[in-house]
């Protein structure tokens, strides 16, 4: 098959979930004798206008882009859509709702289209007005014209059905496989850190991942002997993240890592002794996966994403939003070192029985063999210039 990838900022992988998603599944595609063109934006792959590099086997493609906040992702994926339009691929992949604003391009080539929901991105705070509605439009495009539409969680299956009436595609994500780390934890050691006696904060310092409601409750609770952790990268967000490191400049048991990759990042959480994702807004988070997979304990808000990876004694939850709950949870994971333990391990066996790339990989072809075998979806039809209109929102 022939392959088109859009949406993904670009490979080799630096930080977001869509890239890590695309560094795993695409090259095992290309292994399978499958051909991928991935559309990338020039600022993030840092190569010049159409300039093709290669990432195990895949054609990285660098197009266009402007910097500029809120719009580069939909200008860097109507590009790629043109693009794709014009060399009939058997399949267009859209990687989230943003770039599915034009889904219906390569339908006038009678190319086939997928598109993959990894979260409601209009429900992120980073957006601004114009941003969202763009997103929403993109989530609309997708319901109608994509023939096949994959979703990582129970709770966006649910979504879709819901709202739409909308049959979805459910192929979860998987963790990544960490590399070998220092095991005597010098670079912890360095922060100030002693393994096992630290909780970890893994991700975007954003509004709705909920940083900010984590630093309250540790802050509050004053662990003995327990520091935390806040290791992630900005985006979009600075004003945010001013703020939050504000309000931990004088705590000398909370530490701001940054953005963390490698074998560093690999040792500061496999040494926590807890992993701790506050979200009020989540897919299906690889970070929480990963820490799952390394055995460590999970503490998470009692989001339906949450629910679905660390209920059934595989994890602690609190009140999504809740301070009180958050700090009455914390305290009690700490204090319940064994009863974790033991969560961790079932949450650890989970994982390995359930969330694989290759079964990810295996499933995903599957779907696009299926969509070059069949007629038209039931739900959609050839777009016309009346409904293509409607849905770029120009009538």
């Amino acid at each position: 098959m022939k392959i088109a990838v859009i949406g993904a900022k670009g490979l080799p992988p630096k930080q977001g979930g869509i890239e890590h998603y695309c560094a795993e599944v695409y090259p095992r595609m290309v292994r399978a004798g499958h051909t991928v063109d991935l559309y990338a934006r020039s600022s993030y792959t840092e190569g010049s206008w159409l300039e093709r590099d290669q990432f195990q086997g895949v054609q990285v493609i660098s197009l266009p882009d402007f910097n500029l906040r809120g719009v580069d992702a939909f200008i860097t994926s109507a590009l790629g859509a043109i693009a794709a339009t014009g060399k009939k691929y058997d399949i267009v992949h859209f990687h989230a709702l943003g770039p599915s604003l034009f889904t219906a391009l390569p339908r006038i080539a009678n190319t086939k289209v997928v598109v993959t929901c990894q979260g409601l991105d209009w429900q992120r705070a980073k957006w601004g007005g114009f941003s969202t509605r763009l997103i929403q439009l993109g989530e609309k495009a997708a319901v109608r014209f994509a023939h096949g539409l994959i979703v990582v969680s129970d709770a966006l299956q649910t979504y879709f059905m819901q709202t739409y009436g909308r049959k979805t595609i459910y192929i979860p994500n998987a963790p990544a496989s960490y590399g070998e780390s220092d095991a005597d934890f010098t670079y912890g050691s360095g922060l100030g850190l002693e393994k096992g006696r630290y909780t970890i904060f893994l991700g975007r310092l954003v509004p709705e991942k909920r940083p900010d409601l984590l630093v309250d409750a540790f802050s509050r609770l004053k662990p003995l002997g327990w520091k935390l952790v806040l290791a992630g990268g900005v985006s979009d967000t600075k004003s945010f993240t001013s703020e939050l490191l504000e309000k931990v400049a004088n705590n000398r048991n909370i530490i701001f890592a940054g953005e963390l990759r490698g074998s560093r990042l690999w040792e500061i959480v496999r040494g926590a002794g807890l992993f701790a994702l506050p979200s009020d807004l989540e897919g299906l988070p690889l970070a929480m996966l990963e820490a799952m997979k390394e055995g460590i304990p999970i503490l998470a808000s009692d989001i339906p994403p949450h629910k679905q990876l660390v209920s059934g004694g595989r994890g602690m939850l609190f009140e999504a939003g809740n301070v009180e709950s958050c700090i009455r949870s914390l305290d009690w994971a700490i204090n319940h070192q064994k009863e974790l333990a033991a969560m961790a391990k079932n949450a650890r066996k989970h994982v390995q029985l359930n969330y694989s790339w290759d079964r990810i990989t295996k499933e995903t072809l599957k779907l696009y063999t299926t969509l070059l075998d069949s007629p038209e979806s039931e739900f959609i039809t050839k777009p016309n210039e009346s409904e293509l209109a409607e849905v770029l929102g120009k009538k």
